[in-house]
């Protein structure tokens, strides 16, 4: 399945869940890092931090293009 619909409640410290269904898509592991983007218009996206670490890998090294 490539996409997934989950409720997360926000606890008492700010905490949210990831759905065990989106971790699974995702391979979040417990212990990885993850990214929040946030746009007061457009709203929040998390992203794992291996994604953008690989692409700013790419950046540096010249290949993003080819």
């Amino acid at each position: 399945m490539d996409k997934h619909i989950g409720i997360c409640k926000v606890g008492e410290k700010g905490q949210i869940v990831i759905p065990k269904e989106i971790r699974n898509m995702f391979d979040i592991k417990p212990g990885d890092s993850v990214i929040v983007l946030s746009d007061k218009d457009k709203g929040i996206a998390i992203v794992k931090a291996d994604f953008i670490e690989d692409l700013t890998d790419k950046v540096l090294s010249g290949s993003l293009n080819k």
